[in-house]
């Protein structure tokens, strides 16, 4: 036994150091290989073809809006600032679902399907909600919290990301979404700088 390891008690630093090198080798591996699990997903990302299933039970996907732009929201009705949003939400459907875009109203409400039918009655929403009691579309986008909303090209990636409640009735607030009727999608790089926004 050599005099270090008489000293110190244990192993020879010739062992012990490269196990410490192979034990931070792989916590760093592990760590960059699920990278992506904790980053959100943004601008210039494909967007995720999540199921979509109505309050009668059909079921549609993400990838059948493709070639229209796409306002995909995740809202609850006991959120009041989704709430907030929804009245400038259905104005701005009105003015330009003639013009291939769609809102698709995700509820992550746990319970029935009721106090969603009354939401919608009492705001008048006449454009497409959907209902995921489990939030697992919520889980897929990695979104932080209600209202979250995702700005779809028609290609299918996602041009803006718009954390909180926003007036879509204000031109600035509708500006990406009108950028993308008007000209068209860009590349997935261009909305992640501000060539993006035009």
């Amino acid at each position: 036994m050599s005099e270090e390891q008489d000293k110190e008690g244990g192993a020879p630093k010739f062992i012990v150091i490269p196990i410490v090198v192979v034990v931070i080798a792989v916590v760093v591996f592990l760590v960059i290989g699920n990278k992506s699990d904790f980053v959100p997903t943004g601008p210039g990302v494909a967007s995720i073809d999540i199921p979509l299933k109505d309050l009668d039970g059909n079921v549609t996907k993400l990838s059948d809006y493709r070639g229209k732009v796409v306002f995909l929201n995740f809202w609850a009705t006991w959120c009041e600032p989704c709430e907030e949003e929804m009245p400038s939400m259905q104005i701005m459907y009105e003015a330009f679902k003639n013009r291939g875009f769609v809102i698709l109203a995700v509820s992550i409400d746990s319970g029935s399907d009721e106090p969603i039918r009354e939401f919608i009655d009492k705001y008048g929403l006449t454009f497409p909600i959907f209902h995921d009691p489990k939030g697992k579309s919520k889980e897929m986008y990695k979104t932080t919290g209600v209202p979250e909303t995702f700005i779809i090209d028609q290609n299918g990636i996602i041009a803006e990301k718009v954390m909180g409640p926003r007036d879509w009735d204000n031109p600035y607030s509708v500006k990406m979404i009108l950028n993308l009727l008007d000209n068209g999608p860009r590349t997935a790089d261009a909305y992640t700088t501000k060539k993006g926004h035009y």
